[in-house]
């Protein structure tokens, strides 16, 4: 095994355990947040900001951290964030008032910004056939969210809610250590600093592109709503079938664990098959999936020669849970395949394209839950927020459609304008 590719795996392993600690972490309040409502008697609106301000707040942090990692390297900027967060982690066990845990929730959040960091930083030590696999290790760190479901309400449990934010921050400082002495800068960086370094007009040029958003509006669906269901799903089983929280939560780890580790095989897919393949195949499986959730439970009567005949058309536990399954997979295929397609277009902006493309996926962790309540709310049909998920993959198949017939004309007319050039000077 040569140096270098010690060097890549050592950047990869660490970078996908660091993630999967910074995941956790941004997950952590609401699972903690049950106990504070509880201490201070907070209203469900009250709880609800209180859980949903770091999710806000690491979805913003995104492009203007995946800008600086371009700018100063991926290396050192995830250890000063993973340190510096850690303290008002710690803080946040001390802290006894409502705009106290407001205000550190707001900076732990900054947290969820290390996905621009990383993928930065993972893509510049991965050759360029294997960047779909390298950053579909380095996605499956989404697992911190499923390993905090785990492992906080143990803690809670064995020593209290406060001793939870002590031990993770513990956690953190050692990964940050151990990442900053087991890796080194990136390749791209270290070329980057013998070389001026680009403007921040240049940093920002790609953001002009309309498939930058295209890109967004995808991964919006694939990791906004992989959060979104994630979050949403314990209430869904608990309310809608009747079951208890303990096993409402461990049906929601039947979705939450395969949508993190298939982003790995979904990488490796989009590196041999094509991300565009991977993503078109994804959507078509997960509008067939949604189609049948999105049905909600209907009684049915037929007018009968001897009376009428009445049918109830619900979906069992069982197929709910497995169809909950199939989405969970394909959106881990779907993670891994936009972010093959962002460096097949970007490979020297994946800091600044790739943050802007997780602000917009983590914008939809914070947006569709929320929306989900209020089309309940509105319609007062609990699938209501499948039929949400429908439109939303709808909207992303039309623009998908829509962009690959475009960027196939444009290829048509570069294709001819070629033919005609050569043709003319073979004629001169």
């Amino acid at each position: 095994m040569t140096q270098t590719t010690q060097k890549q795996i050592s950047a990869l392993v660490m970078s996908t355990l660091v993630f999967a600690a910074c995941f956790a972490t941004w997950t952590l309040i609401s699972v903690i947040g049950l106990q504070i409502k509880h201490e201070l008697q907070l209203s469900e609106t009250e709880f609800g900001v209180l859980v949903a301000t770091p999710i806000l707040s690491g979805a913003l942090a995104r492009l203007p951290l995946g800008l600086l990692a371009e700018r100063l390297g991926g290396h050192a900027l995830l250890a000063v964030l993973v340190l510096l967060v850690s303290v008002p982690l710690y803080l946040f066990s001390q802290a006894h008032s409502y705009w106290q845990y407001l205000a550190l929730g707001l900076c732990i959040g900054l947290v969820g910004g290390s996905f621009a960091i990383g993928i930065h930083y993972v893509s510049s030590w991965a050759s360029r056939d294997n960047q779909g696999l390298a950053m579909g290790i380095f996605g499956a760190g989404n697992l911190g969210a499923a390993l905090t479901n785990l492992i906080a309400p143990l803690i809670i449990i064995a020593y209290g809610w406060r001793m939870a934010p002590i031990a993770y921050a513990f956690v953190l400082v050692l990964l940050a250590l151990l990442f900053w002495l087991l890796t080194q800068d990136d390749p791209m960086h270290q070329s980057r600093s013998r070389r001026a370094e680009p403007s921040l007009t240049e940093m920002l040029m790609p953001l002009l592109d309309p498939r930058v958003w295209r890109f967004g509006l995808y991964y919006f669906f694939v990791f906004g709503g992989y959060v979104a269901l994630a979050l949403w799903l314990p209430d869904y089983y608990v309310h809608h079938y009747g079951l208890d929280l303990k096993n409402a939560s461990f049906l929601t780890l039947l979705f939450t664990v395969p949508g993190a580790l298939t982003r790995v095989i979904g990488g490796w897919c989009a590196d041999r098959l094509g991300a565009r393949r991977v993503n078109w195949s994804v959507f078509w499986v997960c509008l067939v999936c949604l189609f049948f959730l999105s049905y909600p439970p209907t009684t049915m009567t037929i007018h009968g020669i001897d009376g009428d005949i009445t049918f109830l058309l619900e979906m069992p536990v069982w197929l709910f849970t497995v169809l909950i399954m199939v989405m969970g997979v394909a959106m881990g295929f779907g993670k891994a395949g936009v972010f093959r397609t962002v460096y097949d277009y970007y490979p020297d902006r994946m800091g600044t394209v790739g943050g802007a493309v997780g602000l917009l996926g983590a914008i939809g962790g914070f947006v569709l839950p929320i929306s989900f309540g209020l089309v309940t709310d509105l319609f007062g049909v609990r699938s209501s927020c499948f039929m949400l998920l429908y439109g939303l993959l709808a909207l992303c198949m039309i623009t998908m459609y829509y962009g690959i017939s475009v960027q196939e004309k444009q290829n048509r007319l570069q294709e001819a304008i070629r033919t005609n050039f050569l043709k003319e000077n073979l004629d001169a």
